[in-house]
């Protein structure tokens, strides 16, 4: 029988970093000030439904931005030969190595007034606001989380047999049907794996909206970190009912997921 003690420090960093402060933020939840039971943190929460509901919105859009690109660049590195796969995943990897806020301040030196992107716009006669808005925050989400969905899709397609495909194509079925009925349904498995860790950290990031956005496009991930340093108690409902959300929107996916993989 293996021993069971290299699991120990892993335990113990659950324990301390994930499950003590889980119970913190449920304690808070539901209590005041004074530590007494209450459940007026979540009815102050209410008012904040619209950042809520937008926040969820652009976190889909950008997940959704994600898996467009993704898939067609992960079905090509499956295929392609090692050294080109490798050097595809270098080049997509290398920006995750710099600072997520340095890497967030990039884009805003290329997207503000007169910054790069900008002045190129210009000189076509075009004179397009780059920052301030939706776009440019759900343009922010991609280009830090893409990473994120590129990897599991990579992954899962990698193990797609070769024989299968070439199976389907000497038995008359076209580019489509291929796709439809022997790619899709094997890396389905990956298009969960990769909503699911996309959609979880662009719903609950922040600084994204603070550095790209306007003020009408702050997330729900900048209001818990406002709220927090004058009231933890709602901070902590806030936060609550958004892991609740989320946790039951995965929980679907996962779902949809197993029925697909049933159907396959």
């Amino acid at each position: 029988m293996k021993s069971k003690a290299p699991a120990i420090p892993y335990l113990i960093w659950m324990l301390f970093f994930t499950v003590v402060p889980l119970v913190m933020v449920v304690y808070y939840a539901f209590t005041d000030k004074s530590g007494a039971f209450t459940l007026n943190s979540f009815v102050d929460s209410l008012f904040y439904t619209d950042v809520f509901i937008r926040s969820l919105w652009i976190a889909l859009i950008s997940t959704v931005i994600c898996l467009v690109i993704a898939y067609p660049l992960s079905y090509i590195m499956s295929r392609s030969s090692g050294r080109a796969r490798t050097a595809i995943t270098m080049m997509i990897m290398l920006p995750m190595w710099m600072n997520f806020i340095l890497r967030i301040y990039a884009w805003v030196l290329l997207l503000q007034n007169d910054g790069l992107v900008d002045t190129a716009v210009k000189i076509f006669g075009l004179d397009i606001p780059l920052m301030g808005n939706a776009g440019s925050v759900v343009l922010g989400m991609v280009y830090n989380y893409l990473p994120f969905m590129v990897l599991p899709l990579h992954a899962v397609m990698l193990k797609i047999d070769d024989s299968l495909i070439e199976a389907a194509k000497d038995l008359g079925a076209g580019k489509f049907n291929v796709f439809r009925k022997v790619v899709f349904p094997l890396s389905v498995s990956g298009i969960i794996s990769g909503f699911t860790m996309v959609f979880v950290p662009t719903a609950s990031t922040f600084l994204v909206a603070q550095y790209l956005g306007g003020t009408g496009d702050k997330m729900i991930g900048d209001v818990i970190e406002n709220i927090f340093q004058r009231d933890k108690n709602v901070g902590s409902a806030i936060s609550l009912a958004l892991m609740v959300i989320i946790l039951i929107l995965v929980v679907i996916m996962n779902k949809f997921g197993d029925e697909e993989a049933a159907v396959a």
